[in-house]
């Protein structure tokens, strides 16, 4: 639905351009790679990467204590009392339990983590994109993967002119966004 309403938009907004005597231009910019390949991309890839290795080590550490008192459990319940068993069987019982909720608060961080990148590198993207586009006379430019586009030919690609020119103008797009709220 929501890539039909998109080509409805496009149609209608394409519509003046085949009215036009001049013919207008067209390009394509691969946001994907912009991302990857960028510097601000990459150092946001990096601060998102070792957010999600430190609650990995930490679910790992976890999941240890849990492996470990469960054999625990399983090697010394002949030779321990009854009550000690139901106390260790207990505390297995809130290690997984916490273990689930850590595993949810990862996840759920690590996504806003991602979203608050995203939203920043889009916001300092925008403007280059659009610079570019003014430069170059542009009338679209569409974002090649996720548009609908079937076929792009090369020569209509911006993408290696707005990853330039974003690394040119945002030395300072590296810093951190996700890092704030670890």
């Amino acid at each position: 639905m929501k890539k039909y309403v998109i080509s409805m938009a496009v149609a209608a907004l394409a519509a003046p351009m085949f009215a036009q005597s001049a013919p207008q231009r067209v390009a394509v910019i691969d946001v994907q790679k912009v991302l990857s390949q960028s510097a601000a991309g990459k150092a946001a890839y990096e601060r998102l990467k070792k957010m999600q290795d430190d609650r990995i080590a930490k679910a790992q550490k976890m999941d240890e204590e849990i492996r470990n008192l469960d054999n625990e459990i399983n090697t010394k319940k002949l030779s321990l009392s009854e009550d000690k068993v139901t106390d260790l069987a207990k505390q297995l019982s809130d290690k997984k339990i916490s273990m689930q909720r850590f595993a949810q608060d990862a996840d759920r961080e690590v996504g806003e983590a991602r979203d608050r990148e995203l939203a920043a590198l889009e916001a300092k993207i925008k403007p280059v994109i659009d610079s570019i586009g003014k430069e170059m006379g542009l009338a679209v430019i569409f974002n090649k993967f996720e548009s609908g586009l079937v076929y792009a030919s090369d020569a209509i690609d911006i993408t290696d002119s707005v990853i330039k020119r974003f690394n040119e103008s945002a030395p300072a797009a590296a810093q951190p966004a996700a890092s704030k709220k670890q």
